[in-house]
């Protein structure tokens, strides 16, 4: 029997509600933001981006049932953090801020990343 092998999870540069770049994938190039993430298998479900075909039964919500379009996960090596100050992609640092608390901030730009 083969066991599963779990992901390695570190840190995640990436939050729920960060707007990113797609930079690699079907959907490469469609900017969103991060909707969910998914620690445990490096992915995050990103808004408008890797939209797929989901068949669904009738159920109460909807009577009719049939195909909906949904976003899937992303593994987040192909997403890239777009600077909230430029609107390019950049990588992710950490820096102490003036009050001492350790803060995400763009590489390109040094702007700190709410």
């Amino acid at each position: 029997m083969a066991q599963k092998v779990k992901a390695q999870t570190g840190k995640l540069k990436l939050r729920k509600g960060d707007l990113v770049k797609v930079i690699s994938g079907d959907s490469k190039g469609s900017q969103g933001k991060i909707v969910e993430i998914i620690t445990a298998k490096n992915r995050a479900v990103v808004e408008g981006a890797n939209m797929v075909s989901k068949h669904t039964k009738p159920n109460a919500a909807n009577p009719n049932g049939g195909i909906v379009k949904q976003e899937a996960a992303i593994h987040i090596s192909n997403l890239a953090l777009v600077d909230p100050k430029t609107g390019n992609t950049t990588r992710v640092g950490r820096k102490l801020n003036d009050a001492g608390k350790l803060v995400r901030v763009a590489k390109k730009s040094g702007e700190e990343i709410k």
